[in-house]
């Protein structure tokens, strides 16, 4: 696994400064994308309007316009909108789409300077936790093609950690943009609900709980990109302005959960790796505790879920009872359950939501950071939803993905960096999560803790 000589960052301030430019820089990632056609990180490309776009970046920087991403390449995943590219969702339903506009947040990054070289995998309707899509068949893990890079923003996630691209966007509904940056080895932040405008795009089935996700290999880009597409706009009402980061860092109150105040099986490769990084972090002189969240009873993501599965039979049920040939087997069984589920049910799942996040809020009254894993394990086959063995349990298939999505239905900033590697190399990480708002105070956190752990 390659990644690429030059941050975000540094591609910017080289094409400004004229030592290189857009259209070298999006031909050398062009280039990348065809050799590296194997992993199926990246489902579309459209060379002509990405060269044709970074010359348009070089002629703003000839006339002096200055941009903080001038001439960087990105992939963004396959549900988010990008005006005169095909969009699909990873579904065969839209597999001829063209989006007929740009999302709020692409549109920010076009104007700052980035330039699209691909379109990112994504699971249909971004709703598993392996990216795979019968559509497009499965992404595959850059340090071994027998393993999954996780899901749903497997493609920008193999993309960035296969050295592709220095930034991909992703989005998060449960974990999506974190998960699959822990298993290869990068970094994958998820804002606070509405940091990031998200539309216009596609109906949405994780209703008011996804967001646009940047994935780099360090926070110092992600926090680039952060700032770029983060802000208000009348085009989505549930888009705000996100506090400044904090002065001073040095006295916040973090703790570390090793197990999210849950009853869930870690691999010991993961827990003992967590730990080591906990006591390494102390020692560089960050004053930790160890203290769990208190969750109400019966708060498990199995409580939750029945809101995904609604809102995939919302959307897509009509679909469904035509051709559920159509769908991906997996997906077709979630459609399948949410048609099952009665307004009680989806009512239920509501109050679980609200409860989660009422416990979460406590918790940062006392807290101003929380450590915890990203994930439990590392990759497994891209054959499987999940492992068969986590901590020596038998694993469900959605045992892999206990650490995030509560996260979501609170509506927090969370953000993964990597902090180890298992016996093979294959990489995990470390989640900080902290007050929704407090985006800027958790990139720069995290900055600090990602270079403590290379220290």
């Amino acid at each position: 696994m390659t990644k690429p000589v030059n941050s975000a960052r540094e591609i910017a301030a080289d094409v400004t400064a004229g030592r290189t430019s857009a259209v070298e820089t999006a031909k050398t990632a062009l280039a990348r994308i065809e050799a590296a056609s194997a992993l199926n990180a990246v489902v579309t490309i459209d060379p002509a309007r990405t060269l044709a776009d970074a010359a348009v970046v070089d002629e703003r920087v000839r006339s002096g316009e200055t941009m903080p991403l001038a001439g960087v390449p990105i992939i963004v995943k396959d549900n988010i909108w990008v005006a005169g590219w095909r969009i699909t969702q990873g579904s065969r339903l839209f597999a001829d789409f063209i989006a007929p506009r740009d999302a709020v947040a692409i549109e920010r990054l076009r104007n700052a300077g980035a330039v699209i070289v691909g379109i990112g995998a994504t699971s249909e309707f971004a709703s598993k936790g392996v990216t795979t899509s019968r559509l497009y068949g499965p992404t595959r893990h850059p340090l071994d093609p027998a393993l999954t890079p996780g899901g749903s923003s497997g493609g920008p996630a193999a993309a960035v950690a296969a050295g592709l691209v220095p930034l991909a966007i992703g989005t998060d509904a449960g974990g999506s943009s974190r998960r699959p940056p822990a298993h290869v080895g990068i970094a994958g932040f998820k804002p606070s609900y509405g940091a990031i405008p998200y539309g216009p795009g596609f109906a949405e089935p994780f209703f008011g709980l996804s967001v646009i996700a940047p994935i780099a290999n360090d926070v110092a880009d992600i926090a680039l990109a952060f700032d770029v597409m983060a802000g208000a706009d009348p085009r989505d009402p549930d888009s705000a302005a996100i506090a400044r980061e904090a002065d001073d860092i040095a006295d916040l109150r973090i703790a570390f959960s090793p197990r999210l105040g849950l009853d869930v099986a870690v691999d010991d490769v993961v827990a003992d790796g967590l730990v080591s990084t906990i006591r390494h972090l102390s020692a560089a002189g960050l004053h930790i505790t160890h203290r769990d969240p208190l969750w109400p009873a019966g708060a498990t993501e199995e409580a939750i879920m029945p809101l995904q599965h609604a809102g995939l039979a919302a959307l897509y049920g009509d679909a469904f009872r035509k051709d559920p040939d159509v769908f991906d087997p997996d997906i077709a069984k979630q459609i399948e359950r949410g048609l099952s589920w009665s307004g009680t049910d989806v009512a239920g799942a509501l109050v679980a939501s609200a409860a989660i996040a009422n416990a979460f809020a406590a918790f940062f009254s006392e807290v101003d950071l929380l450590l915890t894993p990203t994930v439990p394990c590392v990759a497994w086959p891209f054959t499987q939803l999940g492992p068969d063995m986590i901590g020596g349990r038998a694993a469900s298939p959605r045992a892999h993905a206990v650490f995030t999505p509560f996260v979501n239905h609170a509506r927090l900033p969370a953000i993964s960096i990597p902090c180890g590697t298992d016996g093979r190399g294959l990489p995990f990480g470390l989640q900080i999560i902290t007050r929704r708002g407090e985006d800027r105070t958790l990139l720069r956190a995290a900055r600090q803790i990602e270079i403590t752990i290379s220290e």
